[in-house]
């Protein structure tokens, strides 16, 4: 981690955590989902997002493709650059978790050590870790972006799944196969999954 300079301090304002859960009623999580591309994590998040709105809870998304259009424009696909878009999504994530938010993160986020740092940022205690599981050949059929098909006639380099490894989830929180599932079950799921969270 590079040291800050010493005239960089954090400040805290009035108002905690916990007061802004309690003004929106909510016990603030990310939901984390991983899976190789065209496993359907997008589209999970984004109907999960509905399904929470729909009933007054406040969520966004943060979505892999969409921040590298903004906030990670200036990162490739390196392993130290994919490193840093996970961190950087996980600060945001944090942040807008701090805020009393749903947060629903889709990136294929490949690594388990970069996951694990992530949940560290974010704190094990509101971070859940959801596979988006479909095998390498149906995501390779599905390949709504052309990806797999460039990927193999090696014009994309470091692709996971292809050229790069994905190491899925060692303990998830839930697993979701999107060969069995319609984006409207897999969002039932997780918001079965985030009420058990609200209780404890």
């Amino acid at each position: 981690m590079t040291s800050l300079p010493h005239s960089i301090t954090r400040h805290s304002g009035h108002i905690s955590r916990a007061t802004r859960e309690r003004l929106t009623g909510q016990r603030a999580l990310t939901l984390w989902m991983t899976g190789l591309s065209a496993s359907g994590k997008s589209t999970t998040a984004f109907m999960l997002e509905a399904h929470l709105i729909a009933r007054g809870r406040l969520c966004a998304v943060l979505d892999g493709d969409n921040l590298r259009h903004g906030i990670n424009q200036n990162l490739g696909f390196s392993p130290d650059d994919r490193r840093e878009n996970i961190r950087r999504v996980a600060e945001i994530a944090r942040l807008m978790n701090d805020a009393g938010l749903f947060i629903i993160v889709s990136l294929i986020s490949p690594l388990q050590a970069d996951r694990d740092m992530a949940r560290a940022i974010i704190g094990a205690n509101r971070f859940l870790e959801i596979l988006i599981s479909a095998p390498l050949a149906v995501c390779e059929n599905r390949d709504p972006k052309h990806l797999y098909a460039k990927a193999r006639a090696g014009e994309i380099p470091d692709f996971t799944g292809i050229s790069a490894p994905y190491e899925a989830p060692r303990a998830p929180d839930c697993v979701l196969d999107t060969t069995r599932l319609t984006p409207d079950e897999a969002a039932a799921s997780l918001e079965t999954l985030i009420q058990s969270h609200q209780k404890g």
